[in-house]
């Protein structure tokens, strides 16, 4: 994994037109624009200015601040992001490109340059439809009149005094080609320096969608004085796939949204692109790469996750809660023996830091060699028999529960692996309880000489009359000094710990404590009762 140095080092110089690498991929993120259209995902000025200071730190070549026409607040925020995060030049000369959407009029793009201008960086970015659909039903307008609007609007861009002009033909993957190539080569005679090719709405298969930029690469008037973009929707799940195809025949822009938030099923996201280009740029990708500093894309997911309130799927890729972790015994072995196995991506590339241990899930699936791992992690050098008690029990409790917490695990333990020979052991406990009628407990125990013991008893509620069931069988005087019972793990399948401390009688006896665990809370009490009662009987 490159340093952050070492990328700032690879960055090639800022010229709107062309870039110096070839093999460099300028990155857009349009969170802010496109990725705040999503249902319920308005996000304030100051939200919006600290995503955008995040952004420059990992290094976004281009931020879309917002769409300034859309509203006081949008013109405010793209204002603001434009004055500070764009004239912010860090010791490398890095400063990112600030940019804000318009369609192509002039009021539209008045307003924009209005916010953007004092940016260090500043581009203009204007659009209309180019598709047949599109342009009879919602601009009703045809193609000479597209064709028109879109050759002056760019000139009226240019004519305000930017030298950064970004032109995208809307639902370019419907579009005929014939017509992206006229149009494309006009707005580039007309001063434009960036042409974004959307799949506006995510309908285009990569093998499409990289034909198309080919396409327009190979037959659009003067393409060499442009920077073609890519800009993919996610309706069919193949937004990043149809980015990576882009930039393999020859987009030199992606345009991205961090977690994929947007429209509909979202745009392409920024850090499956990013990282797909890290992991497999060099060695099948030509040696495409981007200057991005990964290491901050954890932190600007979790940022926009609680702005946006779009919360991630556990098993979204990268930045999901689960993308990092092995719950089968068979990936749960690889990983202990080399991380490789089963990780294609360091935690750490994106800033995630953890052990190999936080990385793998205790559950159903798991297997001995990953219990006794974790067991070792958390102190606990167990013997062979040992482990092999713990594990049988472990896998009862995962049976009822989706996952196993440490604090289980260190109740499974001091339940089970140091206890001596039971004298009294629960075989089976049975309760009825509720509004109607008394509490009832039916238990059996099984005695140090493996006799069976049957008793049945009525309480105040299941954990009373199982205790007094209890002591029907063994026949000890045991007062109960003290009962606590808590959960120990959060959910609706949470493990209950039990404490309790019982006595012979009165305060000149000692008192003896039992603690006991499991997703059951009166079958917890009951082992924390008999764990006392057991230590009371050994000692007297």
């Amino acid at each position: 994994m490159a340093s952050k140095n070492s990328i700032i080092r690879n960055r090639p110089e800022y010229i709107p037109n062309h870039i110096p690498n070839p093999t460099y991929v300028r990155i857009l993120d349009t969170t802010l624009r496109d990725g705040e259209q999503s249902p319920g995902a308005a996000m304030t000025c100051v939200q919006k200015l600290e995503t955008a200071r995040q952004l420059a730190k990992l290094g976004v070549d281009i931020i879309e601040a917002g769409f300034p026409c859309a509203s006081k607040q949008d013109f405010m925020a793209v204002k603001m992001i434009a004055e500070e995060v764009g004239n912010c030049v860090d010791g490398n000369g890095y400063v990112p490109v600030i940019t804000g959407v318009s369609r192509c009029n002039e009021k539209d793009i008045a307003t924009a340059w209005e916010a953007l201008k004092h940016a260090k960086r500043p581009r203009l970015r204007t659009f209309i439809a180019t598709s047949p659909i599109h342009m009879e039903y919602k601009l009703r307008k045809s193609k000479d009149q597209v064709l028109e609007t879109a050759r002056n609007m760019v000139k009226f861009a240019r004519s305000l005094g930017c030298t950064d002009i970004q032109f995208g033909a809307e639902d370019a993957a419907r579009s005929d080609k014939e017509f992206l190539y006229q149009i494309f080569g006009e707005v580039i005679k007309a001063g434009a320096t960036t042409l974004t090719i959307p799949d506006t709405v995510g309908i285009a298969m990569p093998f499409e969608y990289g034909k198309l930029i080919a396409d327009i690469k190979a037959n659009t008037p003067g393409i060499e004085n442009a920077i073609m973009a890519t800009h993919c929707h996610n309706d069919l799940g193949l937004a990043t796939a149809n980015t990576i195809e882009g930039a393999r025949y020859g987009a030199r822009q992606l345009e991205v949204t961090i977690n994929g938030i947007g429209e509909r099923a979202g745009n392409a996201s920024f850090e499956e692109v990013v990282m797909a280009l890290t992991c497999r740029g060099i060695d099948i990708l030509g040696g495409l790469h981007t200057g991005i500093n990964t290491r901050h894309i954890l932190k600007t997911s979790k940022m926009v996750e609680k702005y946006s309130g779009l919360h991630l799927q556990p098993h979204k890729a990268l930045v999901g809660a689960n993308a990092f972790l092995h719950e089968s015994g068979i990936h749960q072995d690889g990983m202990l023996k080399h991380r490789g196995t089963y990780e294609i991506i360091s935690p750490e590339d994106i800033g995630l830091v953890r052990s190999v241990g936080d990385t793998i899930v205790l559950g159903k699936l798991s297997g001995r060699q990953a219990l006794r791992n974790r067991l070792e992690e958390l102190g606990y050098k167990l013997k062979d028999t040992e482990v092999e008690g713990v594990f049988w029990q472990f896998k009862a409790v995962a049976e009822k529960k989706k996952r196993i917490t440490d604090t289980d695990l260190r109740a499974l333990v001091s339940n089970e692996a140091f206890n001596e020979q039971p004298i009294w052991k629960l075989g089976d406990l049975q309760v009825t309880c509720g509004t109607v009628g008394f509490s009832t407990a039916t238990v059996k125990l099984f005695s140090i000489d493996g006799s069976m013991h049957v008793a049945c008893s009525i309480g105040t509620g299941p954990v009373d009359s199982a205790y007094k069931a209890i002591n029907h069988i063994v026949k000890e005087p045991a007062k109960l000094v003290k009962y606590t019972l808590g959960a120990i793990t959060e959910g609706i399948d949470a493990t209950a710990t039990t404490s309790v401390e019982i006595s012979r009688g009165d305060t000149n006896h000692p008192v003896f404590s039992g603690t006991g665990g499991g997703t059951d809370v009166v079958v917890s009490s009951v082992d924390a009762y008999l764990s006392a009662l057991n230590n009371m009987l050994r000692f007297y």
